[in-house]
This record gives C-alpha cells, sequence and structure tokens, in this order.
C-alpha cells in the first residue's frame, strides 16, 4: 500500500507550538484543550492575530516543533510494512524546506528523502492512503483518507476521521490489513 502522510499537526503539533510562543509573547495562559474549534489564531484577540499568524514564517518555528505522541514508532511501523512517503505543504514559508526536512532527519531518521515530497498542493499524489488535518487535501485525493483530528477541522464532516496515531496504527498494521 501506498501512504502519504503530511506533518503539520499530524506528525508535528504545529498547533500546540503556536500556542506556546502565544502564550511566550503574550504571558498568557492559552491551552490546547480549551480550543474547541477554529485555528489557533482565530483563537487570541484580534489584536495578537498577526503575530500569530507571523509564526510560521520565523525561523526556527518548524525545526522546533514536537513530534505528535506515538507518531514516531507507528510511523516506523508502518514504513517498515507499506510504501511510506510525508507529503507535506513546505513552499509556501521560506524556512520551512530546510526545517522540516532537518525534523524528519532527527525524529524520523528511517524516512529516507526519497520518501519526502515538499510541495504545494497535493492533488498531484497518486497512492491508496492520504492522511491529513486539511480536508481541501483530501478532497481531491483519489484514493482513501484518514482526516487527523484537529481544533480546526473539527467542523469538518464527510472524512473517516482518526484522534490519534495509537487509532492509525490499529487501523493499518492490523495483520488482516497487511
Amino acid at each position: 500500500m501506498t501512504i502519504f502522510v503530511d506533518m503539520d499537526d499530524v506528525l508535528a503539533d504545529t498547533f500546540g507550538k503556536h500556542i506556546a510562543w502565544y502564550n511566550r509573547d503574550f504571558n498568557a495562559d492559552l491551552k490546547k484543550e480549551d480550543i474547541v474549534s477554529g485555528e489557533a489564531y482565530e483563537n487570541v484577540p484580534e489584536a495578537h492575530q498577526k503575530s500569530v499568524l507571523q509564526h510560521a514564517f520565523t525561523p526556527g518555528f518548524f525545526y522546533e516543533l514536537e513530534p505528535i505522541p506515538n507518531s514516531i514508532e507507528v510511523m516506523e511501523a508502518l514504513y517498515n510494512k507499506h510504501e511510506v512517503y510525508i507529503a507535506t505543504a513546505a513552499t509556501q514559508f521560506p524556512n520551512s524546506l530546510k526545517e522540516k526536512s532537518d525534523w524528519l532527519a532527527k525524529y524520523f531518521p528511517f524516512i529516507t528523502w526519497e520518501h519526502q515530497i515538499m510541495c504545494g498542493h497535493k492533488f498531484i499524489l497518486n497512492g491508496d492512503l492520504l492522511i491529513d488535518d486539511r480536508v481541501y487535501n483530501l478532497e481531491n485525493f483519489e484514493g482513501d483518507t484518514l482526516l487527523f483530528s484537529n481544533p480546526h477541522n473539527i467542523k469538518d464532516t464527510g472524512y473517516k476521521r482518526v484522534t490519534n496515531w495509537e487509532e492509525i496504527g490499529n487501523l493499518l498494521l492490523k495483520p488482516a490489513l497487511i
């Protein structure tokens, strides 16, 4: 099976980093669990939204992200059983190409450069499964899809949803599915 996996908010905790940097910059105490819907910047006062939107353009932002819990272990098991590629929209943020590549080398060294697709739109992907947190990436994918839950997509419907990497492992690593 050919599987494409997004990075931001699927493998890497981008949402959490936005909140951490917002709290640091504005001496706030916003918590991820306090956010029930919307983008991180939509959950701060309007006067602070531009600052949050600039995080992705700040050197170090993508490299300093924390891996989503259990993503490393499940991805390694998937990588050993299937044809797995990282497919991440990296071209819109100038620093992200190198930082995402370096981040993958740090946390997912088993995923070789040949299995890293740094792109813009993902509609060009052709495979069996796309795991992503953005519906606009899933809607034109011709294979199966899994929507990785995040506050910004909580209102989106019409896709099979997963909330963590344990669920993905249970779905894709069962002997009957291999």
